[in-house]
């Protein structure tokens, strides 16, 4: 009877617990239930059509004794027991987005987060912290991959600060640095920049050439991030060696404005477990619309990734990055007019610094280490390393006070270095209980960051015809750009240094029931302490603070998600590494009253949803949220104190990936509108914040004809925004603006490709950003440039 069928009754019933096995890992039990029985009633309908057929009959099975099992040993259960859990792991979650017809094979240099078919729509973030991917992860995530990032022409952080939503660009001057500085949804965020996960505090100016995607996470994250981060944080994922293939690509822009560029990446893969990688840059550039101003870069990557054995992997990479420019403060604000001057009778291409002073400076040098240890099949290892040092150096010149034919100018100069050493080391630890999977992190960092600011000394006194007060007073449309100087600029040798030394312990939980309801939560204590010398005196601050997360996940479509979402973090005193003063977060170290000081306190609600749409190749991600913070220190006469509270609240939009094969876009629309709670300056309360754009929009989109063709643009809009030290109540706005870009690409075969672009098409002379002071000087954007690229790869 070897060869006989199971009678018909049994097979039913095998058939059953298939067609319930395959729901159960997909929907659940009780929809399997539901199958099962439908299943029932069409198999016994089925048989009722076949019961005039004769009848079959089955011998009974002859009994034979069963052996005896040996007891498995408890080496053997845990094996069993682990490849069980590696098996249900191997079932997907959720259904895979469905390639596109002619989707080709997938290239060694494609973003490994991204999607493939859709480069513009990220599927997962970079961090080991984040174990779910976007869709399922409770909070705003925007992330630019390096195929939006070169089709935006956005060569540095700054550009992508201009055209990202619901991010506003910042000044420096002699309180804080003259370099990258960023509100996200209203909030500084200048000390928020990681690189690869780890905090980069120099708010130095920095490159995009050895970057593969930049993720802005949305609303307070020091579970993930530590202090700080009160609107949000700026992660730059570097690129990788990688061991899926070799490919040699190499990039050259000629342009308007004495434009240059060229970049090289070549990935070698050495053997099956050993890959190198090499990244170039060299730029010489002036700037848009500007007399004078150049911006030349130069910079390398190297990487390398092993991987000696299958639970082992080795991840190196080091980066230097050298920018060399003329430093430009802008042009000076008309109070009387409220308008900048570039807005009344200056021509926008108008100078007020001295090229044969002025200067700027920025370099960059960071080395990373990364291994990771599958200690099973559940419980991952992983320790990340960092040395880094940034350089920045500059003197320049504030125009501001303008009269009808006059202008004021002053000098500011800075020199600082900054050093970082921080080390991370996370355990993951995956189980199951029941249907429901776990995603445990536990870790710990310790870092250690040094600051020296100096200066330049005798800037006003080299420069003949300085007033009282370090100022002096030019021609308002032909101020001279050259001057005779008494010496050559000398530091001033009378440094402050400050040093931060953090250790954390986190905690990070993700529990996933069969893909419908996801929560996720997390804690993090940081021991931070700063201290700070000067050549007059010396002081410190020690602060522990306590911050969590909670979010709940409800899918009830696999491609679609409805989450709500807390989350607390804290902004230490002295925080703000760059200032030199307290007004601007930084430690002034003879200031015993801002010492004492409790962080500030910030707390966010967000509730929203994701749909993945097309196929799964278009993300689409909506938003409400609100973040209080209270505690927060304002300025009371000449003192720093505590106590203020202020609200953002606001609706937050965004599209990212294809609506077709042809078709790509990645976009966003965020309105805010914020007010000052407590203030003990009762004119502050009730005002909107200062500094930042409340409203604004970009939308990239492209299209591909055929083959060959491919033709994109892109719009940014950012609203009015409005001058003050903390509420904006001093009168002063800067007009709203759409910025419009535009190119077109003709790929001559698999190895060539030409680009033409054309980046603000109407020159509309726009600002990025102005001082907070009464008598501000602004920030002006580039005006129009024409770009061609041509790109080769082998």
């Amino acid at each position: 009877m070897s060869g006989a069928k199971a009678p018909r009754s049994l097979r039913a019933e095998a058939s059953i617990r298939t067609y319930n096995d395959q729901l159960d890992s997909y929907y659940g039990r009780k929809v399997s239930a539901v199958a099962g029985m439908i299943a029932v009633a069409s198999i016994g309908g089925a048989e009722a059509q076949q019961s005039s057929l004769p009848a079959v009959t089955v011998d009974a099975p002859v009994a034979r004794p069963r052996p005896v099992a040996a007891q498995p040993t408890p080496d053997q259960i845990r094996a069993r027991t682990a490849l069980r859990r590696a098996a249900r792991r191997a079932q997907p979650a959720q259904v895979a987005p469905v390639p596109f017809p002619n989707a080709g094979v997938l290239s060694a240099d494609r973003n490994p987060y991204a999607d493939a078919d859709a480069p513009y729509k990220v599927d997962r973030l970079s961090g080991s912290k984040f174990t779910e991917p976007v869709l399922n992860t409770p909070r705003t995530v925007t992330v630019l991959s390096k195929e939006i990032l070169q089709d935006k022409n956005a060569t540095s952080l700054r550009d992508v600060a201009r055209s990202t939503a619901g991010v506003t660009l910042g000044t420096g001057e002699g309180g804080n640095a003259f370099g990258d500085r960023f509100f996200i949804r209203g909030f500084d965020a200048r000390n928020d920049v990681f690189i690869d996960g780890i905090r980069d505090p120099a708010v130095s100016i920095r490159e995009n050439f050895f970057t593969e995607q930049v993720e802005i996470l949305r609303g307070p994250a020091s579970t993930l991030a530590g202090r700080g981060t009160a609107g949000g944080a700026i992660n730059i994922v570097t690129k990788q060696a990688s061991t899926e293939g070799n490919f040699t690509k190499a990039e050259t822009t000629f342009g308007t404005d004495a434009t240059r560029r060229v970049t090289v990446d070549v990935n070698q893969v050495i053997s099956p477990t050993l890959a190198v990688r090499f990244d170039g840059l060299y730029q010489q550039a002036n700037v848009a619309g500007r007399n004078y101003v150049f911006d030349d870069r130069w910079g390398t990557l190297g990487a390398i990734k092993w991987t000696p054995t299958d639970a082992i992997k080795i991840t190196a990479n080091y980066v230097h990055t050298d920018l060399n420019g003329l430093p430009d403060f802008g042009v000076p604000y008309n109070t009387a007019l409220r308008r900048p001057s570039t807005s009344v009778n200056v021509p926008r291409n108008t100078y007020y610094g001295f090229v044969n002073r002025d200067f700027q400076k920025a370099q960059q040098d960071f080395g990373t280490l990364t291994g990771e240890f599958n200690i099973t099949p559940d419980i991952t290892l992983s320790n990340r390393t960092r040395a880094a040092r940034s350089v920045l150096d500059y003197i320049g010149t504030l125009p501001s006070n303008p009269t009808a034919t006059t202008v004021s100018l002053a000098s500011q100069s800075r020199y600082q270095v900054t050093d970082v050493l921080a080390n991370q080391t996370d355990l993951t630890y995956k189980f199951d209980t029941g249907p429901i999977k776990h995603a445990l992190i536990t870790g710990a960092e310790v870092s250690q960051e040094k600051v020296m600011r100096d200066n330049y000394a005798g800037l006003s006194s080299e420069l003949a015809g300085f007033q009282t007060g370090g100022r002096i007073t030019v021609p308002l449309l032909a101020p001279p750009n050259l001057f005779e100087f008494s010496s050559a600029p000398q530091r001033a040798g009378n440094p402050t240094n400050i040093t931060v030394d953090t250790k954390s312990v986190y905690a990070i939980e993700t529990a996933n029931y069969n893909d419908f309801i996801i929560v996720n939560g997390g804690i993090r204590y940081d021991d931070y302490d700063i201290r700070g010398v000067s050549s007059t005196a010396s002081s410190g601050v020690q602060s522990g603070m306590f911050n969590y997360n909670a979010g709940v996940v409800v899918k009830p479509l696999p491609y679609a998600s409805l989450y709500s979402a807390y989350a607390t973090s804290s902004n230490p005193v002295g925080a703000g590494l760059d200032a030199s003063g307290s007004a601007y977060g930084g430690l002034v170290v003879s200031n015993a009253v801002f010492q004492a000081l409790t962080p500030e306190q910030n707390k966010a609600v967000e509730v929203g949803t994701k749909w993945e749409l097309f196929n799964r190749h278009l993300l689409l991600t909506g938003s409400l949220f609100q973040t209080d913070k209270t505690n927060a220190r304002e300025t009371s006469g000449s003192t720093i104190i505590g106590g203020a509270a202020y609200r953002v609240r606001g609706i937050d939009l965004e599209v990212a990936g294809k609506i077709t094969d042809r078709w790509s876009v990645f976009g966003g629309l965020v309105l805010m509108e914020s007010q000052v709670l407590q203030s003990i300056d009762a004119a502050q309360v009730g005002a909107q914040l200062a500094n930042i754009a409340h409203q604004s929009f970009n939308l990239l989109t492209k299209y591909k004809f055929d083959d060959h063709w491919e033709v994109g643009g892109q719009a940014t809009y950012a609203s009015k925004i409005y001058g003050g030290t903390f509420g904006a109540i001093n009168g002063n706005v800067l007009p709203e603006h759409w910025r419009f870009d535009s190119f077109v690409e003709f790929k001559v075969d698999r190895h060539l490709t030409a680009k033409l672009s054309v980046n603000n098409i109407l020159n509309t002379t726009y600002y990025d950003a102005f001082y907070r002071s009464a008598s501000p000087f602004v920030f002006i954007a580039p005006g129009r440039s024409v770009l061609l690229t041509l790109r080769g790869a082998l």
